[in-house]
């Protein structure tokens, strides 16, 4: 099974599902929740009727809240997110609504300051930054009997960065098909998959590091490549058995609140046993071949 002589369709295979998400985060910007923005989120249901958004954001208004935004959800519950809100204003904006619109049932009220919402901001950047370094310390060590051990923790960064940005496209594609937001539950999935990353290219990379020892006359790329294949029904297996299957039972009847984060952990975690076999390994092989001298080379030439 020759996976490595594949590996720029793996790349590019990557760049189709990357590309697109990060192009509507950057036109759309960052679908951030109250947990990072500050502010409160609402979430009722009426009796008797089925207001229009105009409605709602009318007794917003009236109860000199000016910045609300309304959504409706699966179940048909309504979804109100505006500035920060005290319990009194809380209890003000109920009663309005019940008055103005009909008998109303409050299925959640979340409400976050904004000193909060920057704290969860930056100790959430400051947690994948110190993991990251810790990582790349970490290989350096173990491979420290390997030429170019320093190598082996870039690329495996690498894939961590590639599966990042895979989240990250995966849930800016779905703030705009389903109201998807970046919480607290995502920087926890977020955290999750940066492990599960890294445990599947260490697993591949210290194969590697065995076989260099074993088979010290094989050519480079056909040794990484042997290695791939002698992991790869590990990881496979590993990850289906035991995470992947329960992650999808989750995501299809865990419910409505539980969906998006097992929705991004169960993507995640295809990325990190992806990438650690079909990015990394194929990155460590192009970085020893340098095969970025002849990229312009063969274009020319053509």
């Amino acid at each position: 099974m020759n996976i490595l002589g594949k590996r720029y369709i793996f790349f590019a295979l990557s760049l189709v599902l990357i590309v697109p998400g990060l192009i509507i985060l950057f036109v759309g910007g960052v679908p951030l929740s109250i947990d990072f923005t500050g502010g409160s989120l609402l979430e009722v249901s009426f009796n008797a009727q089925s207001p229009n958004t105009s409605e709602i954001l009318a007794v917003y208004e009236n109860a000199g809240v000016s910045d609300a935004q309304v959504q409706t959800s699966d179940t048909g519950s309504y979804i109100i997110r505006s500035q920060f809100l005290e319990n009194e204003g809380r209890d003000a904006v109920l009663m309005a609504l019940n008055e103005s619109i009909g008998e109303v049932t409050v299925i959640r009220f979340d409400s976050v300051g904004p000193s909060i919402g920057e704290q969860v901001t930056s100790r959430g950047a400051l947690a994948v930054t110190v993991s990251s370094l810790l990582v790349v310390l970490f290989i350096a060590w173990s491979f420290r009997g390997v030429a170019n051990a320093f190598r082996y923790g870039i690329c495996a960064i690498l894939a961590m960065i590639h599966d990042v940005a895979i989240i990250f496209s995966i849930t800016a594609i779905g703030s705009r098909l389903w109201g998807w937001e970046i919480d607290s539950l995502f920087l926890t999935a977020l955290l999750t998959v940066i492990g599960f990353s890294m445990q599947d290219t260490i697993v591949v990379f210290d194969r590697i590091r065995e076989n260099s020892n074993i088979y010290r006359r094989l050519e480079y790329e056909t040794l990484v490549n042997h290695s791939i294949v002698q992991t790869l029904q590990r990881s496979i297996n590993t990850q289906l058995m035991t995470v992947e299957f329960l992650l999808l039972a989750l995501a299809m009847f865990g419910g409505i609140t539980l969906r998006e984060f097992a929705s991004i952990l169960l993507i995640g975690l295809l990325s990190g046993t992806y990438s650690s076999i079909f990015i990394a390994a194929p990155i460590l092989v192009l970085w020893e071949k340098q095969e970025w001298k002849t990229w312009f080379r063969k274009t020319a030439a053509a």
